[in-house]
């Protein structure tokens, strides 16, 4: 069940970074090119989590409920 968890909470962390990117890149090249330091923020955050394994979304999507069931303990 808990590997479910981690792998359930990986993917919307994963798919938050692509749409993140995507957002950031559209808005880059259409709107302003300052946007593009925020593909540059993400780019930082995934890199800093592969390394230390701390991950600000993860902590923020935990504390909204995303990624654990009803009879989960944590």
């Amino acid at each position: 069940m808990k590997n479910h968890q981690s792998s359930s909470m990986e993917m919307v962390i994963r798919r938050f970074a692509g749409v993140f990117i995507l957002a950031s890149l559209a808005l880059g090249w259409w709107v302003h090119p300052g946007w593009f330091l925020f593909t540059a923020f993400v780019g930082v955050n995934l890199f800093q989590s592969s390394i230390t394994g701390l991950c600000p979304l993860e902590r923020m999507l935990r504390k909204a409920g995303v990624g654990q069931s009803a009879g989960s303990l944590q």
